[in-house]
Order: C-alpha cells, then sequence, then structure tokens
C-alpha cells in the first residue's frame, strides 16, 4: 500500500482544511486508515482512524472539531478539521493498517506528511 497525503497548507485559528490521502493498490476497501500529527519537539500521536466498516475513533483533542472518513470507490481517506487551533500546529501522516479485538490500531503504512500550521 502506498499512500499519497495533501491539503495542508496556512490557516487561521478558527478555520478549517480538508486533508486527503490517496492510496494505492487493491487492499483499500479492506484495511483500516488513519492520520497521525507530529508537532515540533513532540512524539508523534494518533488523533484518529477508520476501519473498513467505517467505524471511526478520535483522540481526545480532536473530538468534536476533526472528522475522518474514506471513499473506497476513489481509495481516498480525508481528514475534514474545523474549528483549528495553533495547537493543531504539525505535520500530518496519514497510515494504514489493522485494527485489533479491542479496537487497537497499528499502522503498518506511511505516507510523507503534509504540514499544518495554524496561525494568525
Amino acid at each position: 500500500v502506498q499512500l499519497q497525503a495533501s491539503g495542508g497548507g496556512l490557516v487561521q485559528p478558527g478555520g478549517s482544511l480538508r486533508l486527503s490521502c490517496a492510496a494505492s493498490g487493491s487492499r483499500f476497501r479492506t484495511i483500516a486508515m488513519g492520520w497521525s500529527r507530529q508537532a515540533p519537539g513532540k512524539q508523534r500521536e494518533l488523533i484518529a482512524r477508520i476501519t473498513s466498516g467505517g467505524n471511526t475513533k478520535y483522540e481526545d483533542s480532536v473530538k468534536g472539531r476533526f472528522t475522518i472518513s474514506r471513499d473506497n470507490a476513489r481509495n481516498t481517506v480525508y481528514l475534514q478539521m474545523n474549528s483549528l487551533k495553533p495547537e493543531d500546529t504539525a505535520v500530518y501522516y496519514c497510515n494504514a493498517g489493522a485494527v485489533y479485538s479491542g479496537g487497537s490500531y497499528f499502522p503498518d503504512y506511511w505516507g510523507q506528511g503534509t504540514q499544518v500550521t495554524v496561525s494568525s
């Protein structure tokens, strides 16, 4: 699975952005997808994931503001980001992997990052 992320940029606080991640290969429909981010000086963190069946899970800091979705016909996963805050500034990475019993998600594949900067 190869992943190509896009859609990052500079946005003012309170604004919105939508990230896209195009996946190659025939496994897209059967694989879970996620988005992680890494802010300067911080560890990379998983912020959202979606199963092949559309079940979603979010990290607390983005819950209610970010929405992950997938379009299996386009082999694409999206991250709609609303009410953006300066602390959302980070490099965002899409990933793909498996969800195990109990809901744990472990990415096996990573795309290149896309920079999101929230600043006035």
